[in-house]
């Protein structure tokens, strides 16, 4: 099921408090994906426990360990540093809570050796927010994504039907001309106001709208979905005032060699 394309993708999963996911979640990917990275935002469960026989089983994983929770976007710019220093020319990032479907890989495999995008992002919304098809997402989800996709595409000209579906595939020669910097659940903010200033290419990918937990919750004051649209917005605000600009370079990051490492 692995696909030629593959010894050049790196799928890297960030993970914080899923131990009841985390099992059978990376021995799916581990049928189409030969590299994976984990990245544990310093999770307080039995996670890293999990993660730690994982290993032992599956040759092509390798884990980076938050020692504290930095956050979500912290999590995914640990990924893209660690795909750049390892020369991979394509990150696939998914959730680990049963949301995304591993079988959804090889769709990305396609995209990717289509060779005309930079970023090719999943849609959970292909034919719109009021289209049926896959679970029904909670209310304030898919209100404040209705809001804030049409703000991104009337600001930024990017065409998009779904802003938050963190399942992507970045084109890693990209990524360190980027320069981002933002750790939390506003990450896609700044993804996509730098994406349309660099004039980064993106497609999108239909992908199956699930929702295993409906009341799983974002933390420090985003679980109100007043605050969470004002920060999501401001962010995004603050991004096209600046006209996207972002100044490359790296966070800091673990070597390359060891099954699991702490940063």
């Amino acid at each position: 099921m692995i696909s030629e394309i593959t010894p050049c993708v790196l799928v890297a999963v960030p993970v914080h408090n899923e131990e009841g996911h985390i099992g059978g979640v990376l021995g799916r990917v581990s049928q189409y994906a030969r590299d994976v990275l984990v990245v544990d935002d310093g999770s307080s469960d039995g996670t890293p426990g999990r993660l730690l026989d994982a290993a032992r089983e599956l040759p092509g994983l390798r884990v980076i360990r938050h020692r504290h929770n930095r956050g979500y976007g912290r999590s995914l710019r640990t990924a893209f540093t660690y795909a750049r220093r390892a020369g991979y020319r394509w990150v696939i990032t998914m959730d680990c809570d049963e949301q995304h479907e591993p079988e959804s890989l090889p769709g990305f495999y396609r995209a990717i050796a289509q060779d005309d995008a930079d970023i090719v992002s999943g849609t959970r919304y292909p034919r719109g927010f009021d289209a049926g098809g896959g679970d029904a997402a909670p209310p304030d989800r898919r209100a404040i994504n209705r809001l804030i996709t049409a703000q991104v595409n009337a600001q930024l000209g990017l065409g998009l039907t779904d802003a938050f579906c963190g399942f992507k595939a970045h084109r890693v020669s990209t990524l360190g001309r980027l320069g981002l910097t933002e750790d939390g659940y506003a990450f896609p903010m700044q993804l996509w106001a730098r994406a349309a200033a660099l004039g980064l290419r993106v497609v999108e990918l239909p992908v199956r709208r699930i929702y295993a937990d409906p009341n799983r919750r974002f933390g420090g004051g985003l679980d109100d979905p007043e605050a969470r649209l004002a920060h999501y917005r401001a962010v995004l605000e603050r991004e096209i005032a600046a006209g996207g600009a972002g100044a490359p370079g790296a966070i800091e990051a673990p070597g390359l060699g060891a099954p699991m490492v702490s940063a």
